[in-house]
């Protein structure tokens, strides 16, 4: 992993991003935390032009957006015309539109990826997908997420650390699995607190980035990508604790 890859989700700063004026102070900031790209999200309106603007002025690179899940696979053109316009290559599909209740609808919801995924990569852009939680369920032999990616070969991955171990599977483990089409990986501190499953800045918590960090790398992962839901401590701060635990201890 190099520093250079090391991206900052902008979800996390949601609170900090309602207006134009918020969003390029607090891109300053992530900036001068050390980071050199953004995962766009999480913001409120802001035109695509004024954004690449602030971007510019930052000297930050959007390395990626979630776009809602609906206009993904309804309208897949605006989104391409978006990513565009942001200079952009990869968008996330974030959280599931509708949730299928068995193998017959997952199927259908892969198929519906899968012809996006390839609307997308005409254009020279990519689709991945963010997990949560929901798609550890098991529809007979597969989860819901194997039949995503079995189903949508175009579809790559978006894999979020934390999610996966709240689902009951391995980060590495699926980081092996998704190698080769995991472009985006969310990370994302899994801990305990007061016997309750809690989000942590990177470093703060009990997932092996001694283990996922290096399989990451032989997968071929491009952006490692920050994210926290919820901070225990100012969002700014905690972007900054996992940029150093990161920089220190992994980036060449």
């Amino acid at each position: 992993m190099k520093k250079s890859q090391i991206a900052a989700q902008l979800f996390t700063l949601r609170d900090f991003l309602k207006t134009p004026e918020d969003i390029a102070v607090s891109l300053r900031k992530v900036k001068q935390i050390g980071y050199d790209a953004v995962q766009v999200s999480g913001m409120g309106p802001v035109a695509e032009e004024e954004l690449v603007k602030i971007l510019d002025g930052e000297g930050l690179i959007c390395c990626a957006t979630h776009e809602p899940g609906k206009k993904i696979v309804e309208e897949t053109a605006a989104v391409i015309e978006r990513l565009n316009k942001l200079h952009c290559k990869y968008t996330a599909y974030p959280f599931p539109h509708k949730m299928p209740a068995n193998e017959v609808e997952t199927v259908g919801m892969a198929k519906e990826f899968e012809k996006a995924a390839v609307t997308m990569a005409a254009a020279g852009q990519i689709l991945t997908y963010h997990n949560h939680s929901n798609e550890f369920a098991r529809f007979g032999s597969r989860t819901m997420l194997d039949i995503f990616y079995d189903e949508a070969p175009h579809l790559q991955g978006e894999l979020d650390t934390f999610w996966v171990q709240y689902g009951g599977a391995n980060p590495v483990s699926w980081i092996k699995k998704l190698s080769g089409r995991l472009p985006l990986l969310h990370l994302k501190e899994f801990g305990i607190l007061d016997g309750k499953i809690t989000m942590y800045h990177i470093g703060g918590g009990n997932l092996e980035w001694d283990k996922i960090i290096p399989a990451a790398d032989e997968a071929g992962v491009e952006w490692f990508i920050v994210e926290q839901d919820n901070c225990l401590i100012d969002p700014f701060e905690s972007l900054k604790l996992s940029f150093d635990y990161l920089v220190s201890n992994f980036a060449e």
